[in-house]
């Protein structure tokens, strides 16, 4: 049976696109045109000068920011998500070209492009993402690390404590919102060293203590340089942290040899190189 979306496409359109870590100078080709020919742009991104450069692409530039709680208001980020997939979706219930242009990729860590693109379809309007430059892309090029040479995992750091996940110390470990590391009310924007401190105890079953770990952020301006401060796992409780901060974990043991495989594919260790 056909879609919705394929049956009776409405008027209205929606494309999500990233706007890549630093300032007009990582958005693809595509997606700034779709900035530029959109009736509606909404954004959500870091700083002022981002919102003023959409502005001199779209005249109608739309920040989604009010939307987060303001000052002493305390508001669960999940109705601040719902308000801003609504006042998107009433601009292409409206029949408008809209554009929702987000920081970095639209679709890792951002949750309101996915509900706004499944909550389209449903409704029969076409609705799709174009990728932009994430942070992580910007991590493998500014700490010269290739994750190809050992693999790696990426897990969002509330999740991994909260879960049984099991991390592979053979390989690169990605930690994403380390700055909000064990929040669980979707109130909070930070963490705290306690949280923090159940986060090393929790690392130290596979890492030792003194094991150097690396804090990152991309810069969002051509004239900032990356965060790439190095310590021991122990010290992650006392270092400075933001919205943005990423924690990797370097590989701790070397790779592992499975022989019974080589075995079957009838090559050795000396034939790995």
């Amino acid at each position: 049976m056909p879609t919705l979306q394929n049956s009776t496409c409405h008027q209205g359109s929606l494309v999500c696109v990233g706007t890549g870590l630093n300032l007009a100078g990582q958005i693809s080709v595509l997606s700034k045109s779709y900035i530029e020919n959109a009736d509606v742009v909404f954004s959500l991104v870091p700083d002022g000068f981002a919102q003023r450069w959409l502005g001199n692409l779209n005249s109608d530039v739309r920040s989604l920011q009010p939307y987060y709680a303001q000052g002493d208001e305390i508001k669960n980020r999940r109705d601040t998500y719902d308000q801003m997939v609504q006042a998107i979706l009433n601009a292409v219930r409206d029949g408008k070209k809209v554009v929702c242009a987000l920081y970095g990729h639209p679709g890792v860590f951002s949750c309101v492009s996915h509900f706004a693109i499944e909550l389209a379809r449903e409704e029969g309007y076409s609705a799709k993402m174009e990728p932009g430059i994430s942070a992580e892309a910007c991590l493998w090029a500014d700490l010269g690390i290739d994750p190809g040479n050992s693999g790696h995992q990426s897990f969002e750091a509330s999740q991994f404590m909260f879960y049984k996940h099991t991390p592979d110390p053979t390989t690169q470990l990605l930690l994403w919102q380390i700055g909000i590391a064990g929040e669980h009310t979707l109130t909070e924007f930070h963490t705290s060293s306690d949280c923090l401190r159940v986060l090393v105890e929790q690392l130290n079953e596979w890492y030792p203590l003194d094991h150097e770990i690396i804090l990152y952020e991309a810069p969002n301006l051509p004239i900032q340089q990356p965060r790439i401060d190095k310590l021991p796992l122990k010290d992650l409780p006392f270092a400075p942290l933001s919205a943005i901060s990423t924690l990797l974990i370097p590989p701790s043991r070397e790779l592992e040899v499975n022989h019974d495989i080589l075995a079957k594919l009838g090559i050795t260790a000396a034939d790995l190189g």
